[in-house]
């Protein structure tokens, strides 16, 4: 977890956003939609972005999990997470934490994707309050730093 072992008891039936939030505290995950259709819950599974919501925590034993918590290194922000600062890519906050674990998970999943393409491989996060312009531009920036 956040790349630290942990070891803890869990229900068959729980989610992964459930045994985060409310086992092991990591509460930048959040509850939006509880059905997958938001992205607010986005973390990663070795490098690949998943919906927390809708993945069963006991079926990850021994896997790499990282939420936005395990993003930063120390007091030194992550590359995204400094872009979307720079980017005031965000407006109420509640999607940037799963905003920016799934353009963590892009950029992983493809590198040199074009910035035309942002909107379509973020489709799956939604923001009520249309911050998508400062989005998209905190991603191109973290791209160019890559």
């Amino acid at each position: 977890m956040n790349g630290e072992p942990r070891t803890i008891a869990v229900d068959t039936r729980a989610s992964l956003l459930d045994v985060l939030r409310a086992q092991l505290g990591l509460t930048g995950t959040k509850r939006g939609c509880d059905q997958g259709a938001c992205g607010a819950c986005t973390i990663l599974l070795g490098n690949q972005r998943v919906l927390a919501c809708l993945t069963i925590a006991a079926r990850h034993d021994g896997e790499q999990i990282t939420t936005v918590e395990g993003l930063a290194h120390g007091d030194q922000p992550h590359p995204m997470q400094a872009a979307f600062i720079r980017h005031d890519a965000f407006q109420c906050g509640f999607c940037t934490p799963g905003q920016i674990v799934s353009a963590v998970g892009l950029l992983s999943e493809n590198p040199d994707v074009d910035v035309n393409e942002i909107p379509e491989q973020m489709s799956g996060n939604l923001c009520r309050c249309a911050a998508y312009p400062g989005i998209r531009a905190a991603i191109a920036d973290a791209k160019g730093a890559r």
